[in-house]
Formats: structure tokens, sequence, C-alpha cells
């Protein structure tokens, strides 16, 4: 992405509706998954480290990222060490070392995402999993996505059978950021339509408007650990090493 881009996320991550909501909904999946007392967490790709003070309540926690600049705002939180590194290479860790990987909104960044996934699982404990989120549905594609540089968007089909090309279990699969699909998707749809360039959709709205988004994406957070839900803007899938 654009420094720009990492500098507009910096300054928002912790109170944009989007990363706060989104970080109440993972936290509250992770403490369903069935982790050793103290696991090994990695974030690859973790940006400019909005997610790591989360993450860091679950165990000991490792991050990686490609990006210069938002490699030096991550490691400047003080949270954990954080390494140079991207997928598929180059990678600073040994196989085998990591209980729980989370790549969230990462894969769609990678032109190789299958190789990148394959690479990510061999860091993976026998027994880990690996938390992977990225944006749904191609027909969604946007000046967002531009803007961060995606290469594509995701269905659960598609998460599913890179999946199993990847060689890996699907454990939970699904959809989410799904009781605010309809909004998002016709504000999408009509910015299309009329042929508006709206970029990068991390901007902070107004207070008001951004509390009520957080809290209405945030409900999500007693439905994720229950189940996935058919429509979305966002995918989610909890994946492992076969057997």
């Amino acid at each position: 992405m654009r420094p720009e881009t990492y500098r507009e996320m910096a300054e928002v991550q912790d109170r944009h509706w989007w990363f706060v909501a989104r970080k109440r909904i993972l936290a509250n999946l992770i403490r369903t998954l069935a982790l050793p007392t103290e696991p090994r967490i990695l974030e690859i790709g973790c940006g400019t480290g909005g997610n790591l003070a989360m993450l860091a309540r679950f165990g000991r926690l490792c991050a990686m990222e490609y990006d210069v600049e938002a490699r030096a705002i991550a490691a400047s939180l003080g949270i954990c060490p954080v390494a140079a590194g991207g997928l598929p290479d180059p990678v600073p860790f040994e196989d085998g070392q990591f209980d729980l990987i989370c790549l969230l909104d990462v894969l769609e960044h990678i032109e190789d995402d299958l190789a990148a996934l394959m690479r990510a699982s061999k860091l993976l404990d026998p027994a880990g999993r690996l938390l992977v989120t990225v944006p749904a549905y191609a027909w969604l594609w946007s000046t967002h996505d531009e803007a961060h540089h995606h290469f594509r968007r995701y269905t659960v089909k598609s998460v599913r059978k890179l999946a199993n090309a990847a060689g890996l279990s699907v454990y939970r699969l699904g959809y989410f950021n799904s009781l605010m699909f309809s909004l998002i998707a016709g504000a999408r749809l009509l910015q299309k339509a009329v042929g508006k360039n709206a970029g990068s959709d991390a901007a902070l709205p107004a207070s008001f408007v951004n509390q009520l988004l957080t809290g209405l994406f945030g409900l999500e957070r007693h439905i994720a650990p229950r189940t996935l839900f058919p429509f979305g803007t966002s995918v989610l899938a909890v994946l492992g090493k076969r057997p």
C-alpha cells in the first residue's frame, strides 16, 4: 500500500468502527479455539499494529510485516517483536513454531495467495490453527480495494478451494460483517453507479456515526463464536493442518 494509506490507518486504527468492532469479534472467536495455556501467536502482515494489543492478551505474540514504514509504526507500539518478512518469502521464523497464526486481511494483498497460505501453514504447530479474514465478493470491488492494492476479493467457496489446495482442513468458514451488509453493499453499488471515487474506507466518520456503526458491527461478537453468516462483506476461516 502507499505510505499515506498506512499513516491514515495508524491514525484511526484504535477509533474507527471497522477496526474496533472487528477486534472485539475476533477476540471472542479466539477464546473458543482449543489453544494451549500459553499459545505462541504470530500475526503475519500486521500492518501498523492495530491488532497487536488484542492478540497479546492471548499468549506470547510475535509479528511480521513487509512494509518498512508500517513495520516501524507497529514496532513503536512496544507490544511485541515485529520482524521484517513477507509471504511467501522471506519468512524469518522456523517451521512449526506457532499455535495460532493470524492472517487478517492479508491474502488479498498477495498475488500468489496459494503459495502464501502454504508457506504460512508450515509455521504452524501440527495442532495449531490459522485464523484468516479476507474481503468478500468481487462485485463489491471498489476504489477502496485499489487504494489498498488488493488483487482480489473472495467467497466462502473460493476460500474453501484455496484451503483445500494448500492441504489444510477447514474448521470454521463463513461470512461476517453481515448485520450491515445491505447498507455497505448499497453504498458501494451506488458509488459505482454514479462514478464516485470514494478512495479508502479508512476515513473516520463523524463521532456519532462512528459510535453507531461500532455498536452495530460489534453485535456480531456475540454471534461469531457460535456461528457465521451465509453472507457478509468479509469471509472468516479457521484452518489447520490435516492429520
